[in-house]
């Protein structure tokens, strides 16, 4: 396997889903929490990307393996297309997972005991998303569960690593007396959960924009998504929803006190993303429909880090 292959298997186009969290956790524990752990956010971006690849990797090789259709199993997957061994991906596989298990624990030993099971929590729904007798992603729950891993998950986990001092929320356990104690800032948290509802939103509809575009092909291979389940039409609504809340979420943040005024900046890409928006429905079920979840991703998410960045410059 060449690193062509390699990068496509492991889809690394896609990467930008879980890289938009992790650099805007770190610059929301600047502005917000203004604390910085460089050594812990250099070794969970590894980890991270790392573990990502991984479940994209376990994603192809699923659906290689349970794909009913054989065209897309010769002609559509990588694995299939490429002539790749099962045997070869599946010890590809596990070698990023392991690589992924000794930087959590290297990070919770410096950081605690919450990183541990906020990881764990992270690292089952990535591998069990695509993996075992009833994956969740062919269920209707994948914007769900990709949307809260990945917006929440990653942003929240960012946050911890990069806050040790403040403990925004903190597992202590006495194994000795046999004690837990869970403890943390509560308007701190719920900063950070209302800072990362862009996050959730935008990888939902990311996912949303897969599953409207692949509707009749998860049908023959039977993957009963979201869209399956309420059609394509509402699928649609529900699409330009999530996009319309990730701002409303922002919003309210400013209002609240959460953002300062430069957040202001991202609603200068609302037009855009109308656009998109009607440029999506009209595009439907065409495979380019799928560019319009992407553009409109890293069109937000690029703009909600620049005004980050401007707040923190401004306020040094």
């Amino acid at each position: 396997m060449n690193v062509k292959v390699f990068l496509e298997l492991v889809e690394i186009k896609t990467k930008i889903a879980s890289i938009f969290p992790f650099f805007i956790g770190v610059a929301f524990s600047l502005t917000y929490f203004k604390e910085w752990n460089v050594v812990n956010t250099l070794l969970f971006f590894a980890g991270m990307l790392i573990f990502d690849m991984t479940t994209t990797a376990i994603n192809n090789l699923m659906d290689y393996k349970k794909a009913k259709s054989e065209t897309y199993k010769r002609e559509k997957n990588v694995i299939g297309r490429e002539g790749l061994s099962e045997k070869k991906v599946g010890q590809l596989i596990l070698g990023m997972l392991f690589l992924t298990l000794v930087i959590g624990l290297i990070l919770s030993y410096q950081t605690g005991w919450l990183l541990l099971i906020m990881g764990g929590l992270v690292c089952f729904i990535g591998i069990f998303y695509t993996f075992g007798p009833i994956p969740l992603s062919r269920m209707p729950l994948g914007e769900i569960f990709s949307g809260i891993t990945m917006g929440l998950g990653i942003f929240a986990i960012t946050v911890y690593i990069n806050t040790p001092l403040q403990r925004v929320f903190y597992l202590t356990i006495d194994f000795q007396a046999g004690l837990f104690a869970l403890t943390g800032n509560l308007w701190g948290t719920l900063a950070m959960i209302l800072a990362s509802l862009p996050l959730v939103f935008t990888i939902a509809d990311l996912m949303l924009a897969n599953n409207l575009r692949d509707l009749e092909d998860d049908i023959k291979n039977h993957r009963y998504t979201l869209v399956y389940y309420i059609g394509r039409e509402w699928g649609i609504v529900l699409f330009q929803a999530l996009m319309y809340a990730s701002y409303a979420a922002l919003l309210l943040g400013l209002l609240l006190g959460v953002f300062q005024w430069p957040i202001l900046f991202v609603f200068a890409t609302l037009p855009k993303i109308y656009q998109n928006l009607k440029e999506h429905r009209a595009s439907l079920p065409h495979p380019r429909s799928f560019g319009y979840g992407i553009k409109n991703l890293i069109l937000f998410n690029s703009a909600y880090l620049a005004s980050l960045l401007l707040t923190l410059l401004i306020g040094k």
